[in-house]
């Protein structure tokens, strides 16, 4: 963990300050126009989703390497100690959790885990190709994209009695699973 703050210190300072100055300007803004709540799911997007992007487009001192076998890297996370398998697991788990937990708030048409799994698998794959090619001493790791997409779809399931209401009340009868 301390490598972590001491490499996105900055990072995670800046984004915990500026959270509550968008989430009030936003609001403020959207007071005048549609919604609060879409005012809220934006900025948690932009909010939450900001500061990892930048965390996982940081380079790193090491050579680029691709890891496409599955549960492969998942091991060396928890067998080291216990700061590794919380940056790492955890890291992961939250890296697309604002996506998520957002994401079918703010667009009705995402508002099904299944949407908000594929768009998650989608981005996450995205992310590591992009790693790939910037060659910037990231792992891109099929184990990545793995543990982004669960832990959007976990963040997604948290915030389902949101989305599931204004699915409803837009007349969406079908299955919320859809």
């Amino acid at each position: 963990m301390g490598a972590v703050w001491r490499n996105h210190g900055t990072t995670i300072m800046l984004a915990a300050l500026l959270l509550p100055v968008l989430s009030f300007a936003a609001y403020r803004w959207r007071c005048r126009s549609t919604s609060r709540r879409y005012a809220a799911a934006e900025v948690g997007l932009i909010a939450g989703s900001l500061p990892w992007a930048v965390m996982l487009f940081t380079p790193q001192k090491a050579a680029r390497s691709v890891d496409l076998v599955p549960l492969h890297d998942l091991p060396s996370w928890v067998s080291g100690t216990a700061d590794t398998g919380v940056a790492q697991l955890g890291g992961n788990l939250l890296v697309l959790a604002a996506f998520g937990f957002f994401l079918p708030m703010r667009f009705t048409a995402m508002a099904s885990l299944r949407r908000v799994l594929v768009a998650a698998v989608a981005t996450s794959a995205s992310v590591e190709a992009l790693q790939w090619v910037l060659a910037i001493g990231r792992v891109s790791s099929v184990d990545d994209v793995l543990v982004n997409t669960l832990g959007a779809v976990l963040a997604a399931s948290a915030s389902r009695r949101w989305w599931a209401d204004e699915r409803r009340r837009f007349g969406q009868t079908a299955s919320l699973g859809t």
